[in-house]
């Protein structure tokens, strides 16, 4: 950035003016471009563009911090590899050893046999399991996480969960001074697999600038929404969101197929007007094919929705379209779609 200057507010002369004015205008001209372009911008001024993923990921000045991450399943396991990548020193554990060991021989690190051994000594720990139950495992009881953490350390909590829990574990951490962050995240195994996952956060400020550096590994937004279960809260809104769309999305596809249209021609055409949506821009093409092995599993999915009409019990909210869509999902998994994609509610159209 250019010096700045402290100016005296007394009337000068005019020749003292005029000379005034003259460095006025040097002071605030920007320095040449070369010289004010960043190491991740590469040539001509009006054609210079930004780097790529990897390269801005590399290119970030991160201090090495030790953290452990508990929990290696589909988003966790990538997860946990772009901490690696970054630089920072990594010890992983996970209910099934063979997966853990698997993790550090890929990437490098190390892998613990308990929550606990993998916390211990780490600054940062993160965690990303299926449920509540499962998370008071890994955090709770002479073998848990907070078993091995010290005071001053944070715990990351990626796992969508209820906020009931989140209160519950933050308590518990804020008795041995550890700061507890409900992080879920959202873009599923795609956007853990590339490190381009939102992050939406619960907790104190303090630790949440803390963590934010190391949480930039693996996402392309992390944002501070609250005190803690904010972050869990805005999950809810995100899957109470994705439901009813994916719904919509589901009659529109089968309408257009019962109407015997061209149906690449209709996704390409109205994804560019106002039904627009990743999940258009995603899924549709392959829903119209009974193609639903993608992604988000429909178990998970009702266990979200699930989270959400429990917590809506509790506000006041009134759910009605979640409500349905959640029942439509157990119809699904009726059919044997337990691990089909959410996408799959063209199945329950398409073959009634």
């Amino acid at each position: 950035m250019p010096q700045t200057h402290k100016w005296s507010y007394q009337l000068p002369d005019r020749r003292v003016a005029r000379h005034q004015r003259s460095r006025r205008r040097t002071a605030c001209r920007p320095l040449p471009l070369s010289s004010r372009l960043r190491p991740h911008f590469t040539g001509a001024a009006d054609s210079a563009a930004p780097e790529s993923l990897e390269t801005s990921k590399q290119a970030r000045s991160i201090e090495m911090t030790k953290v452990a991450f508990l929990g290696l399943g589909v988003m966790g396991f990538p997860m946990a590899g772009h901490l690696a990548a970054a630089g920072h020193d990594v010890t992983v554990y996970n209910r099934t050893a063979a997966k853990a060991e698997a993790w550090a021989a890929k990437h490098g690190g190390a892998a613990a046999a308990t929550p606990r051994q993998a916390a211990e000594g780490a600054e940062i720990v993160f965690s990303c399991v299926g449920n509540d139950d499962d998370l008071r495992d890994i955090v709770l009881g002479p073998d848990g996480a907070f078993a091995g953490m010290a005071s001053g350390t944070i715990l990351v909590d990626n796992t969508t969960a209820s906020a009931e829990v989140v209160r519950e574990l933050g308590a518990a951490g804020q008795e041995q001074g550890i700061a507890f962050i409900d992080a879920p995240v959202s873009g599923g195994q795609a956007g853990a697999e590339n490190g381009q996952l939102t992050v939406m956060c619960g907790g104190e400020a303090a630790a949440f600038e803390r963590a934010k550096p190391v949480i930039d590994a693996f996402a392309r937004a992390v944002t501070l929404m609250g005190p803690a279960g904010a972050g869990q809260l805005t999950k809810m809104v995100n899957q109470i969101c994705i439901a009813g769309l994916l719904q919509g999305l589901a009659e529109g596809m089968n309408f257009g197929l019962k109407a015997g249209l061209d149906m690449d021609k209709v996704i390409d055409v109205i994804g560019k007007g106002a039904a627009q949506s990743w999940q258009m821009d995603n899924r549709a093409a392959t829903m119209c094919k009974g193609e639903f092995d993608f992604g988000f599993a429909v178990d998970w999915m009702r266990k979200d929705l699930g989270i959400c009409l429990a917590e809506a019990k509790n506000n006041g909210a009134r759910l009605p379209i979640t409500a349905l869509v959640d029942q439509l999902y157990a119809q699904v998994q009726a059919r044997g779609g337990r691990r089909w994609d959410t996408s799959s509610l063209m199945h329950l159209l398409v073959n009634d």
